[in-house]
């Protein structure tokens, strides 16, 4: 999904050139032609579809330094770039106070305008990384943190909240990679415990002959190996959370072992003389139906019905192909972030591929689905052939050329002297500006050399109707057929 930039300019020339810059890069655009505006459109209903603001400080009415002021209060965490044609040192520093990411002195060439957006969308990235990792570790993460809101994760949600109000075990269900500790982590920070320890055993990973140390923890010499005591995950959750990954792997004597823990409250280090009080909340987690293991003899009913009094199933990821979008976004941020790379999003072809697949391993698999996909991608967004294990098309990893060089509209936002000024300038010899008249009239008459005069084309790339760029033709006395055949 495409990120949204909204051009915030009171000329509708300046916002047109900075719009073909912009699209060409793979982003969306939104525009504003005046403060206010951009602050509605910035902070109401749809405020949340702008990712960043590319804002010109000098705007009659409502300013730019009036508005990153607004902004600062009400969505701090909105990137915003200034671009203006004053770049004294007083207004940088003056707009990097009051909340500006960067800072861009007109005219300004494309891949300036373009590094700057990036750069800035990726800090934003890494920034809102370094939160969820920060919440995580310490035990902050809640439901709110959640990616994706489809209608089949609404229950788990609610059951969720519900459940993290009181210490009643929770037992979660679903397949393989749904994201089963996440739910778990999700619990644990919206609980009274949020701060205290969330401790995470794959009880299917641990060797058969430890499993009973590792979970109860032993005294020193209690046996061979023994050098040091070791207190145990259940110590180790005093007071948090304990988290029983796969719970359905655990052999039938440790089941034992574990029903007498959650009956009374303490547990038995191996070669202890006494048991060990502990105060644990036990979220366990399995992707099998404990009710048949029950059946077949290889789990105890009666830690089946101890752990599964508030049971939560969450559903596989092909029940809730609406996420897939958001979840596809969250991680080419991270990848972004961890691998300093530089991909923008996925084409809605991509996502509409990605929304029809069956994902037997469901969101792991899709996580490292987009992490190869990014490896092979040669392009700012994810496309089909980047996944040539779904799309059957043969990634393409030759150098491609970068959008920039592509379009002769590129040369509409001229940056310096040593630039090419060949097609539309704004200034003139002397280096004063020219004046809005005869630079429209240039970027009119080579709009339409560039398209051939195909006026429709011509009037889509502007950004008006054809009715007003017939009349702005006759405005400026140009000869379509003279400037189409120059």
């Amino acid at each position: 999904m495409s990120k949204t930039v909204l051009i915030v300019d009171d000329d509708p020339t300046q916002r047109r050139l900075l719009q073909a810059v912009v699209e060409k890069s793979g982003f969306s655009v939104l525009q504003a032609g005046d403060g206010d505006t951009a602050l509605g459109m910035a902070t109401g209903p749809d405020g949340p579809s702008v990712d960043i603001m590319l804002l010109d400080l000098i705007m009659p009415g409502r300013g730019g330094m009036d508005v990153l002021t607004e902004l600062a209060k009400q969505r701090p965490e909105l990137p915003v770039i200034v671009l203006t044609a004053k770049g004294s040192i007083e207004a940088v520093v003056s707009a990097m106070k009051t909340g500006a990411r960067d800072f861009v002195v007109k005219p300004a060439s494309p891949e300036r305008i373009v590094v700057s957006i990036r750069n800035a969308l990726e800090m934003k990235t890494l920034s809102r990384e370094v939160t969820r990792l920060k919440k995580e570790s310490s035990g902050g993460l809640t439901f709110d943190d959640l990616i994706g809101s489809s209608t089949a994760m609404r229950p788990v949600v609610a059951m969720g909240e519900r459940g993290a109000k009181a210490t009643i075990p929770i037992l979660i269900t679903g397949e393989s990679g749904v994201g089963k500790e996440v739910i778990a982590r999700a619990i644990q920070g919206a609980s009274d415990r949020a701060d205290k320890p969330f401790i995470s055993v794959n009880c299917g990973a641990i060797p058969e002959t430890l499993v009973e140390s590792i979970l109860f923890g032993h005294e020193k010499g209690s046996f061979t190996g023994a050098n040091s005591k070791h207190l145990g995950k259940f110590q180790e959750a005093h007071t948090g959370t304990l988290f029983l990954d796969e719970v359905g792997e655990l052999p039938l004597d440790m089941q034992v072992k574990l029903l007498r823990v959650l009956q009374e409250g303490e547990v038995d280090p191996i070669g202890s003389k006494r048991p060990v009080p502990v105060d644990v909340r036990i979220v366990s987690a399995t992707n099998r139906d404990l009710s048949d293991c029950v059946a077949d003899g290889t789990f105890r009913e009666d830690l089946f019905y101890r752990l599964n009094v508030f049971p939560i199933a969450v559903p596989p990821l092909r029940d809730r192909a609406e996420d897939i979008p958001a979840l596809a976004e969250h991680f080419i941020a991270r990848f972004n972030a961890q691998e300093n790379m530089s991909v923008s999003g996925a084409t809605s072809e991509t996502l509409q591929m990605l929304r029809g697949e069956a994902w037997k391993g469901n969101v792991r698999q899709l996580e490292n689905m987009i992490f190869r996909a990014m490896i092979l991608s040669d392009g700012h967004q994810l496309r089909p052939q980047d996944f040539p294990q779904i799309s059957g098309l043969s990634p393409s990893l030759a150098p491609q050329p970068d959008p920039l060089d592509r379009d002769p509209l590129d040369r509409l936002v001229p940056a310096n002297e040593s630039e090419d000024r060949t097609a539309v300038s704004v200034m003139d010899r002397e280096g004063h500006l020219r004046t809005l008249e005869d630079i429209e009239r240039d970027l009119i008459a080579f709009a339409i050399e560039t398209y051939q005069g195909h006026m429709s084309e011509v009037a889509r790339r502007l950004g008006i109707g054809r009715s007003t760029l017939y009349r702005k033709v006759r405005e400026h006395a140009l000869n379509v057929e003279q400037v189409r055949s120059a």
